[in-house]
């Protein structure tokens, strides 16, 4: 096996180490008695989690070696995040954990942050290879990387995938809305920002499928989209929680 292989191999498996440790801290600190804390940094804990996760699979199928160098932070990231209850406990328990659709509905969110997280970092990653072309003397980190177009290849399957997750989110809060929050749907920040989101994701995709968008431009829309998506669910828990401490 050529050393590089070798190298991801190994760290592949270092990073099941704080992935595991991260998972039984995480449920410790979300499942309290027969309710569910899930505050905004449980919420952000739990979505770390899942994208380590999701990539550490995404391993055995795809080259993402490269990806290592942004991805082997967030596990840093994760642990320290499970300690972060202590210094910001939840205040109150989330209503109707027992709903079989708010459950679904909860899981789903997550997978959906997750990728699109995900497909951020592949974004990035993807600008730094770009730059890197147009500078040669930049370090050789990034070498044994797929080619470009491979990569892009890559990133709008994750883009997609996410998309249609996010569509599920959003449209089974909708239907859902007095058995999932035990209430009937109200127009609020969370629901505004979500849906401009989802519109921009959308846009994405129609944009590339009609005109080809590809490079840059992609990568524009998916930081803004990712950027209104973060604010809609992560940035007003965070107000509610942190700030006003309700």
């Amino acid at each position: 096996m050529p050393p590089v292989c070798q190298e991801a191999v190994w760290e592949r498996y270092v990073l099941l180490v704080p992935l595991t440790l991260h998972s039984m801290t995480l449920y410790q600190s979300i499942f309290i008695g027969d309710g569910l804390s899930f505050g905004v940094v449980n919420a952000i804990s739990c979505i770390v989690w899942l994208t380590v996760l999701i990539y550490w699979f995404a391993g055995f199928f795809y080259r993402l070696e490269g990806l290592q160098t942004l991805i082997a932070p967030l596990a840093a990231v994760a642990a320290i995040a499970v300690l972060l209850p202590i210094v910001f406990p939840s205040l109150h328990s989330l209503p109707n954990t027992e709903s079989p659709a708010f459950k679904a509905h909860l899981l789903v969110a997550m997978l959906a942050y997750s990728l699109l997280t995900i497909g951020v970092l592949h974004a990035l990653l993807m600008m730094a290879v770009e730059y890197r072309l147009h500078h040669p003397a930049m370090s050789s980190i990034l070498t044994n990387l797929p080619p470009l177009l491979v990569m892009e290849k890559l990133l709008f399957r994750i883009i997609w995938v996410g998309f249609v997750l996010l569509t599920l989110t959003l449209f089974s809060g909708v239907i859902f809305s007095k058995e999932v929050f035990g209430q009937p749907l109200t127009f609020t920040h969370k629901t505004l920002f979500g849906f401009i989101s989802w519109g921009i994701f959308a846009a994405l995709l129609i944009g590339r499928q009609l005109y080809g968008w590809r490079g840059r431009v992609a990568v524009r829309w998916i930081l803004t989209g990712f950027v209104v998506l973060i604010l809609a669910y992560i940035g007003s828990k965070f107000v509610v929680e942190i700030l006003l401490n309700r």
